[in-house]
């Protein structure tokens, strides 16, 4: 084990001597250094904008996936039972499916609770048992329901946005008409985008009413008012409460009385119902039918109106398959815009897109603090107001290994990934410290600054290289994600790991670069300062001995 160790420093003692040799080409060649270093990150910030994506959260396997099963308005309860069977059956099918779990009629988010809508949940067996992602069977069995005939079926794999499609769009007016006819165009336009499925309006269109319009001549003078001809109606619709009934096994039942489905479809139906009349003819009391004081008419009617902020609005919603939310949004921000907006209408985005954008915000402004706390740490650590800023200049560095680490592993970057960068920037500050700290004690003690940057150089590099490589050894188990949920933490551990060793790679040589560099601009500004100061005392000098000679 000692000869092992021995060898292993003796090798390490070489390389770091290799080490100095180029601490000493990156001084000898600064413009060269920095721009490689410059055209890293810029390469990285144009990696992103092309092949990266950017969402809410990490896409994570939970063994959960959701249908929502929307039939036409108006179905009946059988309708939608029937159809929802058919959606849950196509799941069970697979074997990744240990069960199906469905509820009709259960409120669902931004829309109004109905006998046509249902929500299907699927359990999927354990992560370890399947070979099938939760993605992956989502997008199977997208294209399975896309089949079912006579309803429109929305399928959700993220689990933490609930039944909450993940782009919403929102389309304010006035007028009702126009307000759905502006939806509609919306509508096609965003079903024209790659990656954008589920696409649909929070409102469900029409469906079939009966209004009754009351006669009030004809009903004032047989002294029948609008509540008696409601109460003659409630039967009908609403049911009517008459009592109980005790069943053979002794359990009491509530009995109640609506007329069958048949009897009350059609307006002939309903004009013949019975209504009381407290002054029928001749004067006393009397059933006539609801046709005589009222009058029926058959049509259709929004089976939904929202409203938001006291103006109607109409949601359009999506969710994204295959591309990212950011890159999907890309390609739909400019074809809303072509919209024609009338006067008094506007478009807004909901979803996931608002909070992504307000979260990511909060994000880089706690980013920007953490930074600034840390450069007024540093000045009074070092007790100098330009020492911190190589230090600080090798931060945006590791957001070349980020990137590269998110794109190689198909991770987009997220709420996750980005609390990983915040982590990042932390430690990545850990290293530069250690050199500046190293190379202002050698020139305290008589050493040249070139001598004393690559004498830190290399002094530094054992304990740099071990903290490294035992916060990437400590962070591999997360970024691997294995187990149940562990795809979530994964981003955070990629983002850690790809930024800690390229920010390694390239801050051993930046730092010194930068450092050498803003030394040179101290010296000459200093230099400037000094002629400026000593002009000034010879011009002051210069003063008094010509108004001497004048006297």
């Amino acid at each position: 084990m000692g000869r092992a160790l021995t060898r292993f420093n003796h090798w390490f003692n070489r390389r770091a001597d290799g080490y100095q040799r180029v601490i000493a080409w990156a001084l000898d060649h600064r413009f060269a250094t920095m721009l490689i270093a410059v055209g890293s990150l810029a390469g990285a910030v144009a990696l992103q904008a092309t092949k990266g994506g950017a969402g809410l959260v990490p896409v994570s396997d939970r063994g959960e996936i959701n249908f929502i099963v929307e039939t036409p308005p108006g179905s009946s309860l059988g309708y939608t039972r029937d159809k929802t069977e058919e959606v849950a059956s196509l799941a069970r099918a697979h074997p990744e499916v240990a069960y199906t779990y469905a509820t009709i009629g259960v409120p669902i988010p931004l829309k109004a609770p109905g006998v046509d809508q249902a929500l299907v949940y699927v359990k999927l067996v354990p992560k370890a048992d399947r070979q099938v992602s939760q993605e992956a069977l989502g997008r199977t069995l997208r294209g399975e329901v896309a089949g079912v005939a006579g309803a429109a079926v929305s399928v959700f794999t993220s689990g933490f946005g609930g039944a909450f499609k993940q782009i919403q769009i929102e389309l304010r007016g006035t007028d009702a008409r126009k307000l759905d006819a502006l939806a509609a165009e919306a509508l096609e336009k965003l079903k024209e985008v790659d990656g954008a499925v589920d696409v649909g309006l929070s409102t469900r269109g029409p469906k079939p009413e009966l209004e009754v319009r009351p006669d009030r001549p004809m009903a004032g003078a047989l002294g029948v008012s609008v509540a008696e001809l409601a109460q003659a109606l409630r039967p009908s619709f609403a049911s009517l409460d008459v009592g109980h009934w005790v069943d053979p096994e002794g359990e009491t039942r509530d009995v109640v009385v609506r007329l069958t489905p048949s009897a009350r479809r059609r307006a002939a139906d309903i004009r013949t119902l019975p209504v009381l009349a407290p002054v029928g003819p001749g004067g006393q009391p009397a059933l006539v039918p609801l046709g005589q004081v009222a009058t029926i008419i058959e049509g259709i009617a929004p089976a939904e109106i929202d409203h938001l902020n006291r103006e109607k609005v109409v949601s359009l919603q999506a969710n994204v398959q295959g591309r990212s939310l950011s890159e999907v949004m890309r390609d739909v921000t400019p074809r809303m815009a072509e919209l024609s907006m009338p006067q008094g209408f506007s478009l807004s985005y909901g979803g996931e897109t608002r909070n992504q954008r307000e979260v990511f915000g909060r994000v880089f402004l706690a980013l920007g603090v953490a930074v600034l706390l840390m450069y007024l740490i540093l000045v009074m650590q070092f007790g100098s107001f330009l020492d911190p800023v190589p230090i600080l200049v090798s931060l945006p560095f590791s957001l070349v290994g980020v990137v590269l680490a998110l794109v190689a592993t198909g991770d987009d970057i997220n709420i996750m990934s980005l609390i990983g960068v915040i982590l990042l920037m932390g430690i990545v500050a850990k290293n530069a410290i250690l050199l500046v700290d190293f190379a202002k004690w050698s020139r305290a003690k008589g050493a040249s600054l070139r001598e004393a940057l690559i004498s830190a150089g290399r002094t530094r590099l054992r304990p740099i290289l071990m903290t490294t490589f035992a916060l990437v050894a400590g962070m591999m188990p997360i970024a691997l994600g294995f187990g149940e949920g562990g795809d979530f933490r994964a981003p955070l551990g990629r983002a850690v790991v790809g930024g800690t060793l390229t920010n390694t790679l390239l801050t051993l040589l930046v730092i010194p670069t930068v450092y050498d560099i803003l030394d040179g601009w101290r010296s000459r500004a200093l230099g400037l300062v000094r002629q400026l100061a000593e002009w000034r005392l010879r011009g002051a000098s210069r003063g008094p001995r010509e108004s001497g000679n004048r006297t």
